[in-house]
């Protein structure tokens, strides 16, 4: 499977070498909190682990790193979790927002204190880290819904499930209805949140269902959410949609895709492990290192990593039957 954010993260891991160069530079002790939304769901889970993998392998590279590494449910924990953080003394912060808009005071504190701060994947509203890592959200969005646009004959009811609210979902959001008013016979018929959460898109699946007579499409970007629409669908007997896209890359999905599956027929990449790579660049920003070849004398300010469409033609190179996601 094509994994561009791991590729980011041996790269960083490379500016170090060997687990014995480059000691003398990290003779310094830092601390780093790494704090995430708690494993809700497949894509999250897969981001917990690889986020603890990260650390793992810097520990056993670095023994002058160290890691407070926090979970939560809700955003309002999330800013307790980060205010802890800094009592504890920490130099930098990985922060993957519960929300975008609430956890940016408390990012803001942190950065204005000289934390180096690693924003990645929802964002937040201000522009106070060091660096900002993500997938590349508008490619994710405007990709799937072309495709859902040509695989329809350019014309068809579009119906949208949203995640939890935040810039990446607010920008998916606006990026698929940009395309579809590009074709004056698509039409997007409704958009509500399902927070990224099977039960919640099965509920809102199941309004769309009964409010509307007619569906073409579905586009959750979101896997979790896609299998909770499928469900719905599924139980609600109806035949008339013909399209149902998530995104994610879920293997589960994929296989659906390799085994020709009438609805679920693409996805797209965007790979859990984007959280390995926001840890390494943390640790790297603090030794005061960039990437080898690198003529700046800091890291870039953002880092976008390229979604993949994954269509039946490519499909086995993404499907990894092991993989946590």
């Amino acid at each position: 499977m094509k994994r561009l954010a791991t590729a980011v993260f041996i790269a960083v891991l490379a500016v170090f070498g060997g687990s014995a160069s480059g000691q003398g530079a990290a003779a310094k002790q830092i601390k780093i909190g790494v704090t995430m939304p708690t494993a809700d769901h497949g894509w999250m889970g897969g981001a917990n682990w690889w986020a603890k993998k990260a650390m793992d392998d810097w520990k056993k590279k670095d023994p002058n790193v160290d890691f407070v590494f926090k979970t939560s449910g809700d955003v309002t924990k999330q800013v307790a979790d980060v205010e802890d953080m800094l009592v504890q003394g920490v130099n930098g912060l990985v922060v993957f927002p519960f929300e975008s808009a609430p956890l940016t005071p408390v990012v803001e504190k942190a950065y204005g204190k000289g934390v180096y701060v690693v924003v990645l994947d929802r964002g937040v509203t201000k522009t106070v880290y060091d660096v900002y890592l993500s997938n590349d959200d508008e490619s994710y969005a405007r990709q799937a819904m072309e495709w859902i646009a040509k695989e329809l004959g350019h014309k068809g009811n579009v119906v949208l499930i949203e995640g939890v609210p935040s810039v990446i979902s607010d920008l998916r959001t606006k990026t698929a209805k940009a395309v579809a008013a590009k074709y004056p016979n698509m039409k997007v018929l409704d958009s509500q949140p399902g927070y990224w959460n099977k039960e919640k898109a099965v509920a809102v699946m199941e309004n769309y269902l009964a409010k509307y007579k007619n569906i073409d499409a579905v586009y959750t970007a979101d896997d979790d959410m896609l299998e909770g629409a499928l469900q719905a669908y599924k139980e609600s007997g109806r035949k008339d949609i013909k399209i149902m896209f998530g995104g994610g890359a879920k293997k589960e999905e994929v296989k659906r895709i390799i085994d020709g599956d009438p609805l679920v027929r693409a996805d797209a990449t965007y790979p859990p492990d984007v959280v390995a790579s926001a840890v390494s660049l943390a640790v790297v920003g603090l030794r005061g290192r960039v990437f080898e070849g690198f003529y700046q004398k800091k890291l870039p300010l953002r880092i976008i990593l390229a979604s993949e469409l994954i269509t039946r033609e490519n499909a086995k190179s993404y499907y990894v039957p092991e993989a946590v996601f």
